[in-house]
């Protein structure tokens, strides 16, 4: 029987160790959570643990010690972790720690991790008791200490069975300690883990009417991916970038159910060094393989901005003025809309989707993208996607150059249509990128914002009709530009 069907086989925990002391995880864990972009750890589609984003985990736990110095192992842990940067500690000064060892839930045989240093019976394909005694290690076969301290070395085998009605997963810390006294005491562990990441997740439903305004919600979606279940956890949640170098730790950058959100109040914000902090005030579960979601803010209307847009090029300047009649090329194609708005307050990175009510009021989706992190009072834009009934067609009239008098003129028609049953407002922006110094000799139509490197006109488009927009702009330079004119 091949490891993987053994491994898919059903387990239960023990309680008691043989030669070890076990540790249970207790009810004080904290997690403070680091943005993740990585798809990976928000797919539906993906199976099995994710080694991206990153996560500091503080939890404590009860331990059984025994006077002297013995082996104590520490289950529930994280599939990945940084073993470098793991701490742990006795606040009360119970017990020390001689040696550790990481024990990585990785492979076929994972499930068996967390039963390293515990008592198991592994039985055979009839049912029949194999071996029985301390597991070892599970790896390419199970190596069982008896109870008269033989080793046995189990490759063949259906099933390991313990005793108690839960087991721990992932990977495990086998602990040497020394102890002062025999009984109960707890243990601080602090470690950093990938498996975990959080980012933010915006709906905006625009409102009917001609103004532009939207119901704004604002939530935190979080992916646990790490190979272990999280009840009962205190979550904070960094928006920022922290610079990471270590390329063997777990990187910043699934689903069984959608987990409604979980929190009753509202994240408590402040600043963190050079980020921004957001606590979850309430208790929270994280299954592994889970999506969950807690509120970011409370929903609100806000005012926004509308853009149908027409762009040419972009703000690129070359070393010296470009001379060639074949640049800036005519252009043609779609226009596209795009949605702005005025962040009310710190809006960490992450998607705004865009929804809007069809003709029977219900919502329907009409694009989506990236928000960056935006300061309180900036703005923030999106492009939604292409308007089906508006095109443009940008053609060259005129181009003449004056090597002489160093100068250029070059002017343009921008063809404007609008196929669609209410008159649009286009947004054309040029970038006159031939050389720094222009000037806008003469237009149909008044800029609306002029800068060093952009033109933008507003051109009312009818309803089924059409619309032009004429532009002349002229380019100088001095010797000094382009030695060669």
């Amino acid at each position: 029987m091949s490891a993987p069907h053994r491994t898919a086989l059903a387990f239960a925990c023990i309680a008691a160790l043989a030669g070890m002391s076990p540790a249970h995880a207790a009810d004080a864990t904290t997690l403070t959570l680091y943005r993740s972009d990585n798809p990976a750890l928000y797919a539906s589609s993906s199976d099995g643990n994710v080694d991206d984003g990153y996560a500091v985990v503080h939890e404590q736990r009860a331990l059984t010690l025994t006077a002297g110095i013995h082996d104590v192992v520490i289950g529930d842990l994280p599939t990945y972790l940084d073993s470098e940067a793991l701490a742990l500690g006795f606040p009360g000064g119970d017990a020390t720690v001689v040696s550790q060892r990481l024990l990585l839930a990785q492979g076929a045989n994972a499930a068996l991790t967390g039963l390293t240093g515990q008592t198991v019976d592994v039985l055979g394909a009839n049912g029949q008791s194999l071996a029985s005694g301390t597991l070892l290690r599970a790896g390419d076969g199970l190596v069982i200490r008896s109870d008269d301290g033989h080793a046995t070395l189990v490759h063949d085998y259906a099933a390991v069975r313990v005793s108690s009605d839960s087991m721990p997963i992932g990977s495990s810390l086998d602990l040497r300690v020394s102890a002062t006294r025999t009984g109960h005491t707890t243990a601080v562990l602090s470690y950093p883990t990938s498996g975990l990441g959080w980012r933010a997740a915006y709906v905006a439903t625009l409102q009917p009417g001609v103004a532009c305004r939207m119901q704004f919600e604002s939530r935190a979606s979080i992916a646990n991916r790490s190979g272990r279940d999280w009840r009962d956890v205190m979550l904070t949640l960094i928006a920022g970038e922290p610079n990471m170098v270590k390329e063997s730790a777990p990187r910043p950058m699934v689903m069984r159910a959608m987990a409604a959100p979980v929190a009753a109040s509202l994240p408590q914000q402040s600043s963190l060094a050079d980020y921004r902090s957001y606590t979850i005030p309430d208790a929270v579960d994280l299954p592994d393989a889970s999506l969950s979601q807690v509120p970011l803010y409370a929903s609100r209307t806000l005012d926004c901005e509308r853009t149908a847009l027409f762009e040419s090029g972009n703000s690129w300047l070359p070393p010296q003025p470009m001379l060639n009649r074949d640049f800036n090329q005519e252009s043609s194609g779609a226009i596209v809309s795009t949605l702005k708005l005025t962040a009310f307050d710190s809006l960490p990175a992450g998607c705004l989707r865009v929804l809007t009510a069809d003709r029977n009021g219900t919502p329907q989706f009409i694009g989506e993208g990236r928000i960056n992190d935006t300061p309180k009072g900036s703005d923030a834009s999106i492009t939604l996607g292409t308007a089906f009934d508006l095109r443009a067609v940008r053609t060259r009239t005129s181009f003449s150059v004056d090597r002489a008098g160093r100068t250029l003129d070059e002017a343009f028609r921008i063809n404007l249509s609008n196929a669609g049953d209410s008159a649009r407002t286009v947004t054309v922006r040029e970038h006159p990128s031939r050389w720094r110094e222009w000037t806008l000799v003469s237009s149909s139509t008044k800029p609306s914002r002029q800068t060093a490197g952009t033109l933008e006109f507003r051109i009312d488009v009818p309803a089924n009709g059409k619309a032009m927009l004429d532009y002349a702009v002229r380019y100088s330079w001095s010797t000094d530009d382009h030695p060669q004119q």
